[in-house]
């Protein structure tokens, strides 16, 4: 998440967004759905963020990624849940207590992390989630849960 302004052209940094957050998910996808499709049944989780639905200043780069996530797996979920009984799941979280914050390299940005570390969730809860969306009945998919912090505003 080394997210900026756009101003500051950090190229690299959003090359490496890309890499990770879209062509991760599409090689996570290349390597299960095969067997996944002869077994017909599978369920592929991803982790996005809330900024696959919120754009903020900073993150317009970290939030096109996380927008491709969603749209690849709803994607996904149309054209192999009818007929390969594939579910899909995406996690939206919001602030997590992670090392995430510590990717950002922006001076800028980086101001603002210890505010944003003061109302961090635990990963527990994500993993919560998680766990409610696997153990729903194979003929039920919980496509999309969205978790963050009561106090987050966005």
């Amino acid at each position: 998440m080394p997210v900026s302004n756009l101003n500051e052209l950090r190229v690299s940094e959003w090359e490496q967004m890309i890499d990770v957050n879209i062509k991760g998910v599409l090689y996570g996808i290349a390597s299960v759905l095969p067997s996944m499709r002869e077994q017909q049944s599978g369920h592929i989780i991803s982790t996005s963020s809330i900024a696959g639905y919120v754009v903020s200043p900073t993150s317009a780069v970290y939030s096109a990624t996380k927008f491709a996530m969603r749209s690849i797996m709803e994607g996904l979920r149309q054209e192999e849940s009818p007929s390969s009984h594939i579910r899909t799941t995406v996690i939206f979280p919001g602030i997590i207590e992670t090392e995430l914050l510590n990717t950002v390299k922006s001076p800028e940005v980086q101001k603002s992390a210890d505010y944003i570390r003061s109302f961090s969730s635990s990963p527990y809860w994500i993993a919560e989630a998680i766990a409610y969306a696997i153990n729903q009945p194979e003929d039920t998919g919980v496509n999309e849960i969205v978790i963050r912090p009561t106090i987050q505003s966005m």
